[in-house]
């Protein structure tokens, strides 16, 4: 009987799930259906948009300890927005003063309060630290890039190029849980991508779970594979149950296309939580639940984008590629988008009428002027055109004057190419040639006989012969 007890308590302290201690500020990835962290699609607006339709968690683009450290933190009464900006170096480690800063990075702290994972490139753990105390205290947790293949991420050691050393990534996470962690009061963690083999994932996840990190966030597919490419779900449960093991929340990612299909991965798979990518990117209403009106119309999704770029004074670049992803390709609001050049002109586009005295105040707010800008189009379209006429000019020089070229009969080649007669005409002028060349010949063959060059004895004697014959033939 205590036998079987022994063997049901067992049982029972198994189907309790670990977990490990949530820092006060930070935040349970279990049970959340996230938006996963994209360079350009991941900037604020785009990650208000989600939150608007239902995201629980959103992750900025992964940003660089390099680009971050060194960046002043400032507040912007216009936009309610927390800015970390820094002057462009242009090359110069001095930039003037003149110049203005460049946003490395920003948050929302009233609208994605508790709901904002700071993403950090990085393969230096010194350096990771120093980057996070920066934005620690306006974000809810810190999550490392071990996952991205994008070689601007991995030629410095950093995304998926972290994978091949374990040790360092394993580093990475220690000093950010030993250093952030009690200060700030947030967690750390990490998203990762499969290896080759189980065995090697296995290996891995075990090393990653044990550094103190509060969740793990596996994108099912290795590094050389693309997201065309179908999601390889077969190492997900094995993963699961490491990190569970370690009572560390475990979230998938990899072709998840809404919110009712991560709810159903996540009950198939028994992980925490989901994060979609993909499809956030072309249609951010995908977090809505069908039993909450599901999949909205893609003309709302970007009005209300338009809207939200605009609150924030988004670059208008980044609101124009947004909006591209927004607006399916083969409609004809894509087209007339195209040559757009500001707020103004895309709610022309889009038929925003309401919004068009905001657009225009947007504009003048962030400098855009579509005049001056055309013209600055067409003065670097000028300027381009004007630099590879002058590149060909002197390269057609520097052939002309390359004695190489002159001996190997380059140049005159090209001459004799360039004084070719038409065909018609190149017939009549051979037969005049070779009835001028049969009038030049000697009117005797005996004389022609006698001009034939002689080389030995009895090649004279041979020709003296026939010279005899031919004398006798003539006088005959």
């Amino acid at each position: 009987m205590s036998q079987m007890i022994r063997s049901l308590l067992r049982g029972a302290m198994a189907s309790e799930i670990k977990k490990v201690p949530i820092p006060r500020k930070g935040v349970d990835y279990r049970g959340k259906v996230v938006l996963a962290p994209m360079v350009r699609s991941g900037e604020l607006p785009s990650r208000l948009l989600a939150l608007h339709y239902g995201a629980d968690l959103v992750w900025g683009p992964e940003t660089v300890d390099r680009s971050m450290i060194g960046t002043t933190r400032r507040y912007n009464e216009i936009t309610k927005t927390i800015e970390w900006t820094r002057k462009p170096s242009q090359g110069s480690k001095s930039p003037p003063d003149d110049v203005k800063d460049s946003i490395i990075y920003r948050v929302h702290p009233d609208r994605e309060a508790g709901k904002h994972i700071f993403q950090i490139g990085t393969s230096n753990p010194e350096k990771a630290v120093e980057a996070a105390r920066l934005v620690a205290g306006d974000v809810t947790g810190i999550d490392v890039n071990a996952g991205c293949p994008k070689p601007f991420s991995t030629h410095d050691g950093m995304g998926a190029a972290l994978l091949r050393t374990p040790d360092k990534l394993c580093a990475i996470l220690e000093a950010l849980v030993k250093n952030i962690v009690p200060e700030y009061e947030i967690g750390i963690s990490v998203k990762i991508r499969i290896l080759e083999t189980p065995a090697e994932t296995e290996a891995l996840v075990r090393k990653l779970v044990a550094t103190g990190i509060t969740g793990l966030t596996v994108h099912c597919r290795t590094t050389p594979m693309r997201p065309r490419e179908r999601a390889i779900r077969g190492q997900l449960r094995m993963i699961r149950d490491i990190c569970h093991e370690a009572g560390v929340a475990c979230v998938m990612n990899g072709d998840v296309e809404s919110r009712d299909h991560a709810a159903t991965l996540i009950s198939e798979f028994g992980v925490d939580g989901a994060m979609i990518a993909t499809c956030a990117e072309k249609n951010s209403s995908c977090f809505r639940a069908g039993s909450e009106g599901g999949t909205a119309p893609w003309e709302q999704v970007v009005e209300k984008y338009v809207e939200f770029a605009m609150d924030v004074h988004n670059k208008f670049g980044n609101t124009k590629y947004l909006l591209c992803q927004l607006v399916p390709g083969k409609s004809a609001t894509y087209r007339l988008l195209q040559p757009c050049k500001s707020y103004a002109a895309v709610c022309e586009v889009l038929g925003h009428a309401h919004l068009l005295e905001r657009a225009r105040e947007v504009d003048q707010a962030i400098g855009i002027d579509p005049e001056s800008k055309a013209q600055q189009a067409a003065d670097k379209s000028a300027a381009k055109a004007g630099q590879k006429a002058a590149r060909k000019k002197q390269e057609q020089q520097q052939k002309q004057n390359n004695a190489s070229a002159l001996a190997a009969g380059g140049n005159s080649a090209r001459e004799r190419a360039n004084n070719k007669k038409p065909l018609s005409e190149r017939g009549v002028t051979a037969q005049k040639q070779q009835q001028g060349q049969e009038n030049q010949k000697s009117p005797s063959p005996i004389a022609d006989a006698m001009l034939q060059p002689t080389h030995d004895a009895t090649t004279a004697a041979a020709e003296a012969s026939k010279v005899t014959l031919l004398e006798g033939i003539i006088s005959s």
